[in-house]
């Protein structure tokens, strides 16, 4: 189990320097990314960076399998209602944020609904949606106006950019502007202390979660 995942950049690290085992209790893993974390938005760019960053720290309500196929993940399932015009997701039980607080129907309310407005998959389910309301604090209810088939696809999708779920005073940023504190309920925390864009970005496991 890794306990601190270090990203830094080519430029930090010097490439005539030989490379030094590490010991067998380390638990450190130390990486170079494709390019510079500059912005920790994943809804507001669609950077494969910041996406990658994303599923570091942040968590979404369905994943996509090896083939493809949506499959529970903060969700514990799902049911639709109305000829398909009503989906109720309902939230598996404990899940909290890197700062402890559970997390809510209503956080995956605020992250949807700003997500909605970013991204392409996102906004032709809002153009199906009449509205995406809590009901209680582990279920989400989606209103349509029309079926739309790939809705838990759409949730669980993995190019850029996915339905990361935030806290809900996060989520609650304009759309159009950078959230500028990262707190997910992902596998990893973001140490921002250590962050220098272009130099190194620090997460450590969350120890919520199961190795």
């Amino acid at each position: 189990m890794l306990r601190r995942t270090f990203l830094t950049t080519a430029a930090a690290i010097p490439l005539a320097s030989p490379s030094l085992a590490q010991p067998a209790t380390s638990r450190t893993l130390k990486m170079v990314p494709q390019a510079n974390l500059t912005s920790l938005d994943p809804i507001w760019t669609t950077a494969n960076i910041t996406r990658n960053h994303g599923y570091m720290v942040y968590d979404t309500l369905y994943g996509t399998d090896a083939e493809f196929r949506p499959q529970p993940q903060m969700a514990e399932g799902h049911v639709t209602e109305d000829d398909g015009r009503r989906v109720t997701i309902t939230l598996r039980q404990g899940p909290r944020f890197h700062d402890g607080e559970p997390v809510r129907a209503a956080d995956c309310v605020a992250s949807i609904a700003r997500w909605m407005k970013r991204s392409p998959m996102g906004q032709k389910l809002e153009e199906f949606t009449d509205a995406v309301e809590a009901d209680g604090d582990r279920r989400i209810v989606f209103r349509l106006k029309r079926p739309f088939p790939l809705l838990i696809a759409a949730l669980g999708q993995v190019s850029n950019s996915p339905p990361f779920i935030m806290p809900e005073r996060l989520a609650r940023t304009d759309p159009f502007q950078q959230v500028r504190e990262t707190v997910g309920s992902g596998p990893f925390r973001f140490v921002a202390r250590e962050f220098n864009s272009g130099s190194l970005v620090v997460y450590e496991r969350n120890p919520a979660r199961r190795a």
